[in-house]
């Protein structure tokens, strides 16, 4: 199975459980990798046969400024749902991190991976 990827797409939003984390935005960041079977796209040089990556991380992007989810978790699944809305993705894992959550790490998050019949 073929793959789309987009790594580390940086979005600013507010995302935690406490009241400090919820007055101003806070970096997200986003990684998705959406299996789909990108033969026909190649074999007619169209992206309307695939997954569109630039509309995909747009959509990514405008969500998790948006959203103001408690958790990662939760943004997370969001964002799967999302992916799993082109009809030629397949499958979605989706990685969601906040960096400098936790002290002396670089970031903390979840990954999670859904297909279309979880939703």
């Amino acid at each position: 199975m073929d793959k789309i990827i987009i790594k580390d797409l940086v979005a600013r939003g507010i995302i935690g459980l406490n009241d400090w984390e919820r007055d101003k935005p806070q970096e997200i960041v986003i990684n998705l990798t959406v299996f789909t079977d990108i033969r026909q796209a190649a074999r007619e040089d169209d992206i309307a046969t695939s997954v569109n990556y630039r509309t995909l991380a747009k959509k990514a992007l405008a969500h998790a400024e948006t959203a103001e989810r408690l958790t990662v978790e939760a943004l997370a699944e969001d964002l799967a749902r999302l992916c799993l809305e082109d009809p030629h993705a397949l499958k979605a894992i989706v990685r969601v991190e906040k960096p400098g959550a936790v002290r002396f790490a670089g970031s903390v998050g979840v990954e999670i991976e859904r297909t279309p019949a979880d939703f």
